[in-house]
């Protein structure tokens, strides 16, 4: 069964023969693991999930340390206890969607579709409809894979991820184009992305990244200043696209994801890059409040400081 998915993979980049040198068998049982979860009903899921993810969160980790240190600064309102307490449901969360990805990357496409809903998709067919292109503004929730794979299973869309030194997971990553989407790897140039947005496919866009100073402006994210990159606007004025949020949700007790489209964001973009920036990580902040425990905490969203300041992670 492992074969077959290799040989139906026309996205990836990977030879099977790489996974039959020895120095590569460790892919096996992972990818054995993954058909396993990719067939287990979404309450069995969940249930393992917060149980991984309890456990987790009680262990010293990065992963932990950048968690409570990214919500202290954000949530300073709460008292220590409600953040840990945060703390604990973002990994539960994040256990279940990691054991989920085994649904996104081999399920067939009607469990992928019942397992995460789409909402609201008229937000998109009317930008197109109305002579618009469209760029979706993905932020970094836990579900972020589970939505892109969900849109792709609509729309032919383009996408663009960092390329993985060890080929399972480079593997795994272009399984993201398993239903027709187009994956360009991030340090490529931007001039396919923006042909393909052209010809009509919506681009599923990562903004929120810390992509260091020379690629960024600051700008408030809950405050604090963050190196934010402003391609989003510049790429929306290049391909006449509007740009339309894309937030996925999960659903609590294992009933799966929900992805939802939100309106077009108004008078954007501007002839102000960093003021379209600001008004991008606003909109984030949004979203955030709504779910807390859904955004990518463990990211050290606040790692470039402006003017040498020190880190706020040591």
């Amino acid at each position: 069964m492992i074969l077959r998915l290799f040989y139906a993979d026309t996205m990836s980049t990977v030879s099977l023969k790489t996974f039959l040198h020895p120095r590569h068998w460790y892919a096996w049982p992972v990818l054995a693991f993954l058909l396993v979860t990719s067939r287990l009903p979404g309450r069995v899921l969940w249930l393992l999930g917060i149980g991984l993810g309890a456990l987790f969160s009680l262990l010293p980790s990065p992963s932990c340390r950048f968690a409570e240190r990214n919500i202290h600064m954000c949530f300073q309102q709460m008292n220590a206890g409600e953040r840990r307490k945060l703390v604990r449901r973002h990994f539960r969360l994040c256990a279940f969607a990691m054991l989920s990805l085994g649904v996104t990357w081999f399920a067939p496409r009607w469990r992928v579709k019942r397992f995460i809903t789409l909402r609201d998709r008229h937000h998109l067919d009317n930008a197109y409809a109305g002579g618009k292109n469209v760029i979706l503004l993905a932020p970094h929730f836990i579900g972020l894979d589970m939505g892109g794979i969900r849109v792709s299973s609509a729309w032919k869309i383009v996408s663009m991820y960092r390329k993985a030194r060890d080929p399972l997971l480079e593997y795994l990553f272009q399984r993201r184009g398993r239903f027709g989407a187009v994956v360009v790897e991030r340090m490529a140039s931007l001039k396919p992305v923006i042909r393909l947005i052209r010809e009509g496919r919506p681009f599923y866009y990562l903004p929120d990244q810390d992509m260091g100073e020379r690629a960024s402006v600051f700008v408030p994210f809950f405050g604090i200043p963050a190196a934010t990159i402003t391609a989003l606007s510049r790429i929306a004025q290049t391909t006449n696209a509007v740009v339309v949020p894309c937030v996925t949700r999960i659903l609590p007790g294992g009933r799966g994801y929900e992805t939802r489209l939100h309106p077009p964001l108004e008078n954007f973009p501007t002839d102000d890059p960093e003021s379209d920036a600001a008004r991008m990580n606003a909109e984030i902040e949004k979203w955030v409040r709504e779910m807390p425990d859904q955004y990518m905490w463990s990211y050290r969203r606040f790692k470039t400081r402006p003017n040498g300041e020190p880190s706020l992670y040591k």
